[in-house]
């Protein structure tokens, strides 16, 4: 039976239903934001039009229409509307839908198979509407907050269309909030109820592009105006209603990568403030500190290197009082040595030499280890040349011998370049030194 049956033009009571739900778009023409897919001409609304009947999976952030564009094209097209929750659906739910919608197809019935957070569900899952989608039994619509890439199998993304929904902007919000006070059949015009266009402006910087968070303050701080002389939803009522905003975060997910990403960039950008706003935004949205921690020794050795040596030592010591004081006072040694990083020179040069050495020991033949550099701590080594020709540089007026310490196949070759930046000038200048030095014994 299609969902839609329940869903007349004009709506339950505001009593019955939260706001949220009562505001929800019938139809294209009410729903705002992703122009980039909806626009006329464009892919999605050209999909819809032409009533394409291709499986379709929505990409975006919560609260920005991926249920309602589902519902709407169910609306459009006639199909029964089947949601499935996959936090709570098995293969034997699956199944037994699955199994309907042939029987309906074969009666002249479309059915819609809506699955929200499509991605919570496993391969086997998945691998249960393959083939009702390829026969057409169904039409597939699944909404995910994750990359569709990792959390899709292959065969159900090479038989669907991704369409990206991005995050409302606060002005699309204001809209829709202002539409909401003055609906007087799905939204709260009854109540003859006021707020200042910077009290939206408030409830849409804090719902953080979430149409369904904007709609859930609003509802909050309208009842308590309601019951107030002015009707007016104030900036404290809404402020009430708000509490403390909750930050959209998955520490196994993508945002959890884009966000270390830009706290590691930030660094190696030496701007402070932004590497700073990125490790609190991290921590505060429960982050583990010990892998923010760890991460932090990384850019230390990746990016600071050799150009302030005493880097590693901070970020270990940060690490360290984090352990020992734990929140709330151990973030402020890891902010502490974030910040130190972004200012200190930035040298990646034993990284890249790393890198080109291990590229060396790859790609090139494991040349024996040079005679002279061979201990010797039996008779018989000593008599087949181990250690013979080796020079102790502790001898040696300048602490330098002219001797080959690489294999014969890469003698000469050159890993570590240093920069000029920080310490790393004073170690290429005491490389030349080094450098003249073998040079004048070569010379004698």
């Amino acid at each position: 039976m299609s969902l839609f049956a329940s869903l007349p033009n004009s709506p339950a009571e505001p009593g019955g239903r939260p706001l949220a739900d009562r505001m929800r778009p019938q139809s294209l023409d009410e729903f705002v934001g992703q122009e980039q897919i909806l626009a006329p001409g464009k892919p999605l609304r050209l999909q819809i039009e032409r009533d394409d009947p291709g499986s379709i999976i929505f990409w975006g952030p919560p609260g920005v229409g991926k249920t309602t564009l589902a519902k709407i094209i169910a609306n459009v097209t006639k199909a029964d509307f089947i949601e499935f929750s996959a936090v709570l659906s098995g293969i034997k739910e699956i199944k037994q839908v699955m199994a309907d919608a042939q029987r309906a197809r074969e009666m002249g019935t479309r059915t819609i198979i809506f699955v929200d957070e499509i991605h919570r569900f496993n391969k086997a899952q998945q691998d249960a509407f393959l083939p009702y989608v390829e026969n057409g039994s169904i039409r597939l619509i699944g909404a995910t907050t994750e990359n569709p890439s990792f959390e899709i199998i292959s065969a159900l993304l090479s038989r669907s269309r991704v369409y990206i929904l991005k995050a409302l902007t606060e002005d699309q919000i204001v809209e829709l909030l202002q539409r909401a006070l003055a609906d007087e059949d799905r939204g709260l015009g009854k109540l003859n109820l006021t707020a200042s266009e910077e009290v939206l402006r408030t409830i849409a910087q804090y719902s953080d592009g979430d149409a369904r968070t904007a709609y859930n303050v609003l509802e909050v701080a309208a009842a308590a105006a309601s019951g107030v002389k002015s009707k007016e939803i104030t900036r404290e009522l809404a402020g009430d209603a708000m509490q403390k905003k909750l930050l959209k975060y998955d520490k196994s997910g993508e945002e959890h990568y884009n966000l270390i990403s830009a706290l590691h960039k930030s660094v190696r950008n030496s701007d402070a403030d932004a590497s700073l706003y990125w490790l609190v935004r991290m921590i505060e949205s429960g982050e583990d500190p010990m892998y923010l921690a760890r991460r932090i020794v990384r850019m230390a050795v990746e990016d600071i290197g050799l150009a302030s040596p005493q880097a590693l030592a901070v970020t270990l010591a940060a690490r360290d009082a984090f352990d020992f004081l734990g929140h709330p006072e151990g973030d402020l040694a890891l902010a502490q040595a974030v910040v130190y990083l972004a200012l200190a020179p930035k040298s990646n040069a034993v990284y890249l030499a790393y890198g080109e050495v291990q590229r060396d020991v790859e790609t090139t033949s494991a040349d024996p280890v040079p005679l002279h550099l061979r201990n010797a701590p039996t008779g018989l080594m000593k008599a087949v040349g181990y250690g013979k020709g080796y020079q102790y540089a502790h001898s040696m007026e300048d602490k330098v011998a002219d001797m080959q310490c690489l294999p014969d196949n890469l003698k000469d070759k050159k890993y570590y370049q240093p920069t000029t930046e920080g310490h790393e000038r004073e170690l290429k200048r005491r490389m030349e030194e080094i450098k003249e030095a073998i040079r004048k014994k070569k010379d004698l």
